[in-house]
């Protein structure tokens, strides 16, 4: 048995409490401290996040701004392509194509050769006689001899006569030729043509 003496006096004890308060108080203050230093760290983290969000938001304004740039483009480009498909065509307002001749069958003297032939096929008496001033064959030469033969692009000396020859294919429609058609139609740019194709499922 503990004698008087060993015994825990309720100083002790008291000791013993303030001392195990001590310890707690101080691994408080070691949490705190470490909370602190978090804390530091976040602040630090979240201005590195707001500065970069700062960032983000200024490249998200030029870019804005340089797409409305880009689309202020593009609406000059389109622009400006309409305008230079609307001068091709105004240049070759004078032009017919003649589809369905056979490779070589014009010889070395194109427009000799339409001159003969065209009057024939439209039945077309003018005066002066239709006159052509250049003509050439369309497109690469196929060198198997399997495709369709190129058209004959020609461009007439008097627009007036243009007209009446195109009004002449519209009337009239293919023509025959020994045994095969001629088709002959307007000369009009690439991207009218493509335009025009769209149409043709509308025609009745």
């Amino acid at each position: 048995m503990m004698s008087d003496k060993e015994r825990p006096t309720t100083m002790d004890r008291i000791l013993q409490k303030i001392t195990a308060v001590s310890r707690w108080i101080e691994g408080m203050d070691t949490s705190i401290s470490s909370l602190t230093l978090e804390t530091k760290s976040m602040r630090s983290d979240i201005a590195g996040f707001q500065s970069r969000v700062a960032g983000l938001e200024h490249r998200m304004g030029t870019l804005e701004a340089h797409m409305s740039t880009v689309q202020d483009r593009d609406q000059d480009l389109l622009y400006l392509w309409s305008e230079i498909t609307d001068l091709e065509d105004r240049s070759r307002r004078d032009n017919i194509s003649l589809f369905g001749i056979l490779e070589n069958e014009e010889g070395p003297d194109v427009q000799t050769f339409l001159g003969s032939i065209v009057p024939k096929l439209t039945s077309l008496t003018s005066d002066p006689p239709l006159e052509f001033q250049r003509a050439h064959r369309g497109g690469p030469k196929c060198l198997d001899g399997t495709s369709r033969p190129r058209p004959i692009i020609a461009c007439l000396l008097r627009h007036a006569q243009t007209r009446q020859l195109r009004q002449a294919a519209r009337n009239h429609g293919p023509f025959q030729m020994e045994k095969y058609e001629i088709r002959i139609t307007a000369d009009y740019s690439k991207d009218t043509n493509e335009r025009r194709k769209a149409f043709l499922a509308l025609r009745p």
